[in-house]
């Protein structure tokens, strides 16, 4: 994407995104997490961080890393060919809820993007320009005009005992805390729910073999945990593999670690995102 098509995005983004929000993470739950970052593999990140204000983010820096804030969650980029999109991976898409359907839409066909409409026309998917595929909805009711919604797994079934999607649910629950949600889709797109601050966790059966996360679009998922070390230590205890020990970073005012879960979700362990 040229600086004229960049520079163009940003003057739509603020021409036509009244009252864009600060990010706020949703205050965490009684083990202490709350949804943090989202962090995406991207060709341009220039270009990349225009598209995610055009939606109506806010753009930030966390050090040298580039960013966009939303309501209730951050989008990290860094730049690298991803290897794919992320449909066909363990999470299919996230999701945003919109107060208008129709402006989002009208945004999206000026961002030049590739559009999946519902019925109706106010919402449906959408593709950012590297593939993560990103769901987003009309909801009147939000008092802001965009705020973080959800993240999607599609789970492959038949699975082997301990990997299924019903299995996802429950180490989602035991690791993180995370509470029944409401069900919901048609008997077709069937999805279980599960809840944690600031985002449902959608799961649904897929009859295909799904990739992991790391090196795609959408290449990790994050939460802000109270308390992350000794968070760290109990997921050890636990018998979960970090990926990356319990580490501060004083240049970025966080502490982090990685884990991956068992059906190659990548996600990052961060303490302190909520203070950006």
């Amino acid at each position: 994407m040229t600086f004229i098509r960049v520079a163009c995005i940003l003057a739509f983004a603020i021409g036509l995104v009244p009252g864009r929000s600060e990010a706020q993470l949703a205050p965490p739950n009684d083990a202490g997490i709350t949804t943090g970052h989202m962090h995406l593999n991207v060709r341009d990140v220039q270009a990349s961080k225009a598209f995610w204000v055009g939606l109506g983010g806010t753009p930030m820096k966390l050090g040298q890393i580039e960013g966009v804030k939303f309501p209730g969650v951050l989008i990290f980029l860094r730049q690298m060919e991803p290897s794919g999109g992320s449909a066909g991976t363990i999470i299919d898409h996230i999701g945003f809820l919109v107060k208008d359907g129709a402006a989002s839409v009208e945004r999206f066909k000026a961002l030049g993007t590739k559009m999946e409409l519902n019925a109706s026309g106010r919402g449906g998917f959408f593709y950012t320009p590297d593939g993560l595929r990103v769901e987003i909805p009309e909801r009147t009711t939000i008092t802001t005009p965009i705020v973080f919604d959800q993240i999607h797994f599609f789970v492959h079934e038949p699975a082997a005992a301990g990997k299924t999607m019903a299995d996802m649910e429950a180490w989602y629950a035991k690791v993180f805390g995370a509470q029944p949600g409401q069900p919901g889709g048609n008997p077709a797109t069937r999805y279980e729910a599960r809840i944690l601050p600031g985002v449902n966790l959608r799961y649904s059966k897929n009859p295909t073999p799904v990739a992991a996360t790391r090196g795609r679009a959408l290449d990790h998922i994050g939460f802000d945990v109270r308390n992350l070390e000794a968070f760290c230590k109990k997921l050890e205890a636990a018998g979960i593999k970090l990926d990356m020990p319990y580490t501060k970073r004083p240049d970025l005012g966080i502490a982090i670690a990685f884990i991956t879960d068992p059906w190659g979700t990548y996600i990052e362990l961060t303490e302190g995102l909520d203070k950006i």
